[in-house]
């Protein structure tokens, strides 16, 4: 059996020398024989990383020895450094790229004006005495959302976190400015600034959940708001919570249920990543995503019997 496990986890706090905390987190890593990112900015740090269990625990226990850290919540998952190519530890102007590193301000409680922080329970609790009043909007990448998300819940249409600005100004979600409009993401993260963000264009009554997609689908399983599969950045891809977890992604060509994102055919080109269901992924004539040019590619490999699987 295997004793790896893959940590994720954040802190929001004033970080007066981000590289000499790089270095000491590289250090860190490397003597533990962890794998997995790591960014550090000015606010704070933003990790996932993976590795024996026992050197997992002794990167906890040195990570809070640092005082802005000693409070840092970290999220447990199966896995281990086999998930991840390398180690990389990288200083930023952003932990989380939204394009605003001047916009957030932290100080030694965390981000300064953010949405309230709701536990689990207290989300389904607000949601059983406001109803259909409240609005789940989903703080990630639109590709994301395909394979989960709350019941429905709102997806900007999004590419990555930087689009978000746009998004939130463009006025398509005014009429959820009075509404309360709870924000989730994977860990949680990225809620604690896109709700900030939110807050200060005007949205009134903004919450964010304490933990993310993670901690809720850790108390309520598949049995609470959240339906489907959880895309993870990491080779594992996706993660449930049990295997009663509902189909909510559909491959891009026959529908087939599948939570399941693969390359195009055209991948030197393309390189997007769509939902395929193994059938469709198997055979090269369907393994595109959809757009002419790929389509044609994979129709001449398809007639010229090539099939890149096979001949790497």
């Amino acid at each position: 059996m295997s004793t790896g496990k893959i940590l994720l986890y954040y802190a929001f706090t004033p970080l007066s020398d981000p590289k000499a905390v790089q270095l000491w987190q590289r250090d860190l890593c490397e003597s533990l024989n962890l794998r997995g990112r790591i960014l550090v900015s000015e606010h704070g740090i933003n990790g996932t990383v993976g590795g024996d269990i026992d050197d997992c625990k002794a990167y906890i226990k040195k990570t809070r020895g640092y005082p802005g850290f000693a409070r840092m919540e970290f999220k447990w998952s199966e896995g281990g450094a086999e998930d991840f190519p390398r180690l990389s530890v990288k200083v930023r102007d952003e932990i989380v790229a939204f394009g605003v590193p001047g916009e957030l301000k932290v100080d030694d409680n965390g981000v300064v004006g953010g949405g309230v922080h709701l536990k689990p329970e207290e989300v389904n609790k607000l949601v059983e005495e406001r109803g259909d009043d409240v609005v789940f909007f989903d703080g990630r990448n639109a590709m994301e959302a395909q394979i989960g998300k709350f019941k429905d819940a709102v997806v900007p249409d999004v590419e990555t976190t930087h689009d978000f600005i746009k998004e939130i100004e463009s006025g398509k979600y005014d009429d959820l400015k009075d509404k309360p409009v709870v924000t989730y993401c994977t860990g949680g993260i990225r809620c604690e600034i896109l709700s900030s963000l939110m807050v200060n264009r005007g949205f009134k009554e903004v919450y964010q959940i304490d933990g993310g997609i993670v901690r809720y689908g850790e108390q309520f399983g598949n049995k609470g708001l959240w339906e489907g599969s959880l895309y993870v950045f990491d080779k594992r891809m996706h993660v449930e919570f049990g295997e009663d977890y509902k189909r909510v992604g559909h491959c891009i060509n026959c529908d087939t249920p599948t939570n399941k994102f693969e390359h195009c055919v055209n991948e030197d080109e393309c390189r997007q990543l769509v939902l395929m269901c193994p059938d469709c992924y198997s055979n090269v004539e369907t393994r595109h995503c959809g757009q002419d040019d790929c389509v044609d590619i994979a129709a001449d490999l398809a007639a010229r019997g090539v099939d890149p699987l096979v001949t790497q």
